[in-house]
């Protein structure tokens, strides 16, 4: 998984009941785009993410992917 600052991330809820997660990516600390990450979450907490399998990266639009 590859992300640069701006893109965010979806975090799908992993339970019936829970919702989905999302944030904007603030800072990388992975070398060449790779995690973990430093995510700004919708309701203003930040946080270290390290994405497992019900997480996705969504690249700003226009921006080239790797």
């Amino acid at each position: 998984m590859h992300a640069m600052v701006g893109d965010h991330v979806h975090m799908h809820s992993r339970a019936v009941g829970m919702t989905d997660r999302r944030g904007e990516i603030v800072e990388v600390r992975g070398t060449d785009g790779e995690p973990p990450y430093l995510v700004r979450f919708e309701d203003g907490h930040a946080g270290l993410v390290y994405p497992g399998p019900d997480c996705v990266v969504e690249h700003r639009p226009g921006e080239e992917q790797r």
